[in-house]
């Protein structure tokens, strides 16, 4: 387990979530903003992205009282991230998130969650900010963020290839000072 507060549970990646990973990845509404509608996983592909790679993420699967209804990651941001997003010298996490049960959209688990991975990050990794690079027209998500104290520093054009079209994606930071 990473960590645990009333309501919210992360715990590491197992073999065992390829199902859940590939049934919400599979969804188009959830595919809408993450990874895109026409680029659905199956369990072959979740296998390679989440099991094969040498990724340095840290991925963990989202429990919500008990049940299990997303997927988060979060990275140290290696040189190149931090010369385009404009950094140096600080120990700066990125994050990337979505809930894969889109009936607990809507009802502040999004904020909960990443409330409480930013506390994580501070507190655990002694991170001195944490990023996320949303894209511009995800506004529901940006409305979360905004909510946990991000706040947009830059603007990343064209940063995502996202169902055939590059989307431009707003740099958010949360700054523990």
């Amino acid at each position: 387990m990473l960590f645990q507060n009333s309501d919210i549970m992360v715990r590491k990646l197992q073999k065992k979530d390829t199902i859940l990973l590939a049934k919400w990845l599979s969804d188009p509404t959830v595919l809408e903003f993450y990874e895109g509608r026409d680029n659905p996983f199956d369990l072959e592909r979740v296998n390679r992205v989440f099991f094969d790679s040498e990724d340095d993420a840290v991925q963990g699967i989202v429990e919500y009282v008990g049940k299990e209804i997303g997927y988060i990651q979060f990275y140290l941001l290696d040189d190149e991230t931090m010369r385009v997003y404009g950094y140096e010298g600080e120990n700066i996490y990125g994050m990337d998130q979505f809930i894969g049960e889109v009936d607990y959209w809507n009802k502040g688990v999004g904020t909960k969650l990443v409330t409480s991975m930013v506390n994580y990050l501070l507190q655990s990794k002694k991170a001195t900010k944490v990023v996320m690079d949303p894209q511009t027209r995800n506004l529901r998500a940006l409305k979360c963020y905004e909510k946990c104290g991000f706040k947009k520093v830059k603007l990343l054009p064209e940063r995502e290839l996202h169902e055939g079209v590059y989307q431009d994606c707003w740099l958010i930071e949360f700054n523990a000072n």
